[in-house]
């Protein structure tokens, strides 16, 4: 085709183009498709703001999810992968330190977090724009919540990666986002954000799950903990224990009975602080807790929860941390894997041959963090052992028991509509009061009163304590029961002090993603890692046999290598040692 043909042609299409633009029906909105006015009216701004919430779960990204089951349960000794060698074997170099830039597991939460941020940053972004139905007063708190929902999702991947890149709002494609490094100290961007969300967030809101202003004051509190400011995060757990209430106006305090902490029937009790809320029998699954539906014993059938899939088996090293003394008091010293400490189990044995439970002095949380053969497994049956564990040289003997639901549960707080009946209405607690007065209990050791930390840790043992709290059979404690308050002399000095917080925070924490980020921030990772990977690899070692966690590598998890291939080595650096 000629240059002159060319441009006739041009000449033709721009006459075509002109024409059309003068025909009404090309004004017609496209179908499907999300006016500005309707974005920015309440409206639309609340149905945003709602879908950062919404990512808190992780959604396609499981390994996104707040739950940390595998990040900091998993990789902190609370549990094994459990299940089989070969099922989600993507997972097995990560409970061994054997993390790689190219698992897809480590693309999960670095995708899943920057999702729960791309549209926080959305919502920002259109906020300038609301229209006039958007009160003042509403633009500032869906900005806090907004900035509060940030703040988290950042949190989530400082802790796995160190430095990311900080992108918000004023950064978009084609303005300098693919240029941001990860070279800068994401801390001050955390606090920045949670302080807002401190400073602008009401008291009550008007649905519970959202977040208040005391969910933000006890995160910004975490945050400055975790960087050993304990001054100002004193002073922040000071003012949530005093003050503090839910969203719902619930004064914050400790639910009597430790096992209702986890049930979908107490959902947003006063020591909920933050949660992921969670829905079932909405006509969808998606609404519902979907985290765990790997997470129940193997094999149940009608006869317990999930039927599927065996998966975050408790580890041996977890459960024997739960063995009292004669005084009811933890065994500080570690002694608690010896021979004549160690939990009796029935490894090894299949479920018809007769077992009979530990018959020593343990703490009443075991037997609602760990499911053990013998014992009640909650109103379902006394778990049958081997029958409900799908490899037991794999993972173990135990099943995970926290945030399971009940038989009682069945068909209104638990959902029967997908491949799974372990979709629930449970909520997932990302931060609790117990939780609150362990971290506050922290600070006390290093800046505070060592007497006041002995009061935060007792008034959690004192909650444990309670009998009507137990696991019972047959109108009895299933187990023997033995724990008690500690002494003022455990709290005699800073060292010893330290210790039973750390301690406390195990057992009465585990199996809730707390764990390895606690030992890394302690800095007792290398320590403490290996000392269970050392006993815990006798036992399982084909999964556990020859793994070591590496100090100054193991704390971080690799960049993902597909983000460095799509931004280049000069935007993105990886983590030392990978």
């Amino acid at each position: 085709m000629s240059l002159k043909t060319k441009a006739v042609v041009a000449s033709l299409s721009l006459a075509a183009i002109v024409f059309a633009c003068k025909d009404s029906f090309l004004d017609v909105p496209p179908t499907g498709q999300i006016s500005s006015a309707q974005l920015t009216s309440k409206k639309g701004l609340e149905g945003s703001l709602i879908s950062v919430y919404s990512h808190l779960n992780g959604r396609e990204w499981r390994m996104a999810s707040a739950t940390n089951w595998v990040w900091g349960s998993i990789r902190g000794g609370d549990a094994n992968k459990g299940t089989d060698p070969g099922d989600f074997s993507d997972i097995n170099p990560i409970q061994r330190y054997e993390y790689l830039s190219t698992q897809g597991v480590l693309l999960e939460s670095w995708r899943g977090n920057y999702e729960g941020i791309a549209r926080a940053n959305s919502l920002l972004a259109l906020m300038p724009k609301a229209t006039a139905d958007v009160s003042a007063a509403d633009k500032t708190r869906m900005t806090a919540e907004a900035r509060f929902l940030r703040g988290h999702y950042y949190f989530q991947l400082k802790r796995n990666f160190g430095n990311t890149p900080y992108v918000d709002e004023s950064v978009d494609y084609g303005t300098g986002i693919e240029k941001v490094k990860n070279d800068a100290d994401l801390w001050p961007k955390i606090e920045a954000d949670l302080k807002f969300a401190y400073d602008n967030l009401p008291e009550t809101q008007s649905a519970v799950g959202r977040a208040n202003k005391w969910a933000a004051a006890a995160y910004l509190a975490k945050v400055y903990l975790y960087q050993k400011k304990y001054s100002e995060a004193k002073t922040l757990f000071d003012l949530v224990i005093a003050n503090g209430k839910t969203s719902g106006g619930k004064k914050y305090g400790l639910v009597a009975k430790y096992g209702d902490v986890f049930r979908a029937s107490n959902d947003n009790n006063e020591e909920s602080i933050f949660a992921i809320q969670n829905a079932a029998n909405t006509g969808s699954v998606n609404n519902a807790f979907p985290e765990f539906d790997l997470n129940y014993p193997y094999n149940t059938g009608p006869n317990g929860p999930g039927n599927c899939c065996g998966f975050f088996q408790p580890s041996f090293e977890l459960a024997n941390s739960y063995r009292t003394n004669a005084n009811g008091l933890p065994l500080l010293d570690g002694s608690y894997n010896s021979a004549a400490n160690a939990l009796k189990t029935d490894m090894g044995l299949d479920s018809k041959t007769a077992f009979t439970p530990d018959a020593g002095n343990v703490d009443p949380r075991l037997d609602w963090a760990v499911g053990r053969r013998g014992i009640p497994f909650l109103d379902w049956q006394d778990h049958p052992g081997a029958d409900w564990i799908r490899n037991q040289p794999n993972g173990g003997p135990y099943s995970p028991k926290k945030y399971t639901y009940y038989k009682s549960d069945v068909g209104s707080l638990q959902d029967n509509s997908s491949w799974t009946p372990g979709y629930t209405a449970q909520n997932f607690t990302i931060i609790r009061f117990a939780d609150v007065l362990l971290m506050a209990a922290e600070c006390e050791v290093e800046v505070g009163s060592l007497t006041k930390a002995l009061e935060y840790v007792n008034t959690v043992r004192r909650r444990a304590s309670n009998a009507a709290g137990f696991v019972t059979k047959g109108g009895a404690p299933a187990a023997k029961y033995v724990i008690s308050e500690f002494p003022a002399s455990a709290f005699a000095e800073k060292a010893s002090a330290r210790a039973a917080v750390q301690f406390e925070r195990k057992l009465e924490l585990s199996g809730e993603g707390h764990r390895f980020y606690d030992l890394v921030r302690w800095g007792t990772a290398n320590t403490e890692v290996n000392n269970y990977l050392t006993y815990e690899s006798k036992l399982l070692t084909g999964a556990l046999g020859g793994a070591k966690f590496t100090p100054n590598k193991n704390e971080l998890l690799p960049i993902p290598q597909d983000q460095i291939d799509l931004l280049g080595k000069d935007v993105l650096k990886q983590n030392p040692g990978y």
